[in-house]
Parts: structure tokens; sequence; C-alpha cells
């Protein structure tokens, strides 16, 4: 049962913009994370030229941005072996751990790690995932990296009910396929951590219409899996959320969400006047199963990952609406 209060008293939060990255167009679904004390954004995609609905070409990237510190400038870090969005990454101790991915043809299993090192990039591979994945999400829960769902091509009329963990600490590191979540399988959902716990919310699920083409049906569900106990369904959203920067994140006893795409503007005309993501803020309260309306953000934001960084919450760039990135580079304060 859906349990929500409406309190907006989180608006008083303390956003800040950091520098942009030097990309005019910015980029959706890059790896983000942090390394050497530094944050790292490397790979994405955009439409450098023109808009999809003007003819524009979705183009992927292999660059590689550093910024050293909140207040310094970006500095150009290499780049990817390939072209690559639309991953999941996370921060670990030695460095950002990336996982999966596509590019325009196909979706990878790869897994690697960047590190920020003496001034330049350092890259190294981890074991591969169990099948190709792109357009889902992870989390790290003590030292485990857990995925969750997203798609195996890029032609995909169906999502994937897949989760996977790897135990980072384990001496022989190894993916391990486990029991899913009772809910539909989707993409593009958020992940969230809390009290030892990985949290599973919104997303999309995909099926084929009559002419075989993927359709999208907005998820408003939530599932916690425990190690040890397994999943449990929980309240569910206000409303969906899907892309919305991930993980959610962890202020307090509570997990917040930011943005997404609620499904509600879909079919939107004209495309070049879409207003816009939802700009309201939601939070999970984990404790007590239940969701708040905590205001608004100044953002509105899709398809981006967030960072832990320097006592802020950090999410560079992403979709502002459905095909305009940004460069923008915002920054929740978390000490606050």
């Amino acid at each position: 049962m859906l349990m929500l209060q409406a309190q907006p008293a989180t608006t008083n939060l303390n956003w800040s913009q950091l520098p942009s990255i030097p990309n005019p167009a910015g980029f959706a679904a890059p790896f983000a994370g942090v390394s050497g004390g530094a944050l790292i954004v490397a790979g994405g995609a955009n439409f450098p030229e023109a808009m999809p609905w003007a003819g524009g070409k979705k183009t992927w990237h292999n660059s590689i941005y550093v910024l050293p510190k909140p207040d310094a400038t970006w500095v150009a870090g290499g780049s990817l072996p390939r072209q690559l969005a639309y991953g999941v990454s996370v921060s670990v101790g030695a460095g950002v751990l990336c996982a999966g991915g596509s590019n325009e043809r196909e979706h990878f299993r790869e897994v690697f790690l960047l590190q920020w090192k003496q001034g330049k990039i350092e890259s190294s591979t981890f074991p591969t995932l169990p099948h190709p994945m792109a357009n889902g999400c992870g989390a790290l829960v003590d030292n485990t990296f857990y995925l969750a769902g997203g798609t195996d091509r890029p032609d995909a009329t169906n999502a994937r009910k897949t989760f996977w963990a790897l135990d980072l600490s384990a001496k022989e590191m190894r993916w391990r396929e486990l029991e899913p979540w009772p809910g539909p399988a989707r993409m593009l959902a958020v992940a969230g951590v809390g009290d030892g716990s990985f949290m599973l919310f919104s997303g999309v699920e995909l099926c084929a219409d009559s002419s075989g083409k993927p359709v999208r049906r907005y998820l408003q569900d939530g599932y916690r899996f425990t190690p040890g106990k397994g999943w449990k369904r929980l309240a569910d959203l206000p409303r969906a959320a899907a892309a919305a920067p991930s993980p959610a994140v962890l202020r307090g006893r509570e997990l917040l969400l930011f943005s997404g795409d609620d499904g509600a503007l879909v079919n939107f005309e004209p495309k070049s006047e879409h207003p816009g993501f939802p700009r309201d803020m939601l939070a999970y309260d984990w404790q007590a199963d239940r969701w708040r309306l905590a205001g608004t953000t100044p953002l509105s934001r899709a398809t981006v990952p967030t960072v832990t960084w320097a006592n802020r919450a950090v999410i560079p760039n992403g979709e502002v609406r459905p095909g305009r990135r940004t460069p923008e580079v915002w920054a929740l304060d978390l000490e606050q």
C-alpha cells in the first residue's frame, strides 16, 4: 500500500553548481565516480549536431574528464577503449568500477576499473558480466557490487530480470546470479542503499507492439534485497521515476530521488518544446516504508549517475528533456 506524506520541508537543501564539463552538448549516461580524490566522468552519449526529431544522430563517446577538486578546472583524462554509455558505475576504494554499457551497435559484458594516479588515468579489467547489459542500475552494499535489470541488445523488446552480485572482497572474484525481485522485469530503474540492503525503484517494463517495436510501461513499484533474507516488496513510489539519477542519495535515514521520467509527457508534441522532466524530489524512509514529497529541485535530469564526493552528492550532466543533454554539474551539500 502506498504511504505518502506531502512535506516540502526539504526545499531548503543547499544546491550549487560545479564547473561544467568542457563539452557544450553534455552527456547522458556516462560512467562517473571518484578516484584519487578526483571526480571522473567517462563516456556518455549525446546529439552534438541536431536533436533526434530534426534528424540528428546520437553519438557515443569515449572521452574521460577529471575534476581534481570541486573548485578546480576539468582536465582531459584520455579515452576509454571504445565509445560507451548507459552502463553502471560505482566508486570503490581503488577507483571507479564500470560495468556493461552500449554503443550504437551492441551491448557489452566488460567490467573495468578507472584510477586517477599521478595525473593520469589507469585502467584494469575485472570479471566480465554473465551477459551483455546496458540500461541497468546498480550500487555497492558493503563490499558487494549489485546489478539489476537492463537490456542485452539495442533492439530489445523485453527488459532483463537479472540480479547479479560481485563480492569485491573475495579472493577469486566472480559474478553470481541471484534470485531476482518478485516484480516485473525492467530497465532504467533506480538503485539505492540503506541499512545494509540494496533497493530497486521504478524503471520501465518493455513489450513489443503489433509491429514489433518496443513499448514502455512506467513502473512505480519498489523492492528491498537484504543478504541472507531475500527480497521484500516496498511501498509504491508516488510517481514513476524512470532513469532518475542513480543510485538514490542517502541522507539520514531517507533515500532521495531527484527528477526522472514519470511517463506523463511521453507523447508530448512538439518535441522541441518539451518542458523537461519533473523537478519534484521524492524521499523514501526505509524504516517506516514511507514516501514523502520532499519539495523541488533546481534541475530536471534523467539517465545520469550520482556520485558522492567531497561531502556532496554530484549529478554530472544527464538529460534535461528527451534528446537534450546538459554540460552542467550540480551538487547537493550533504553536510547541511
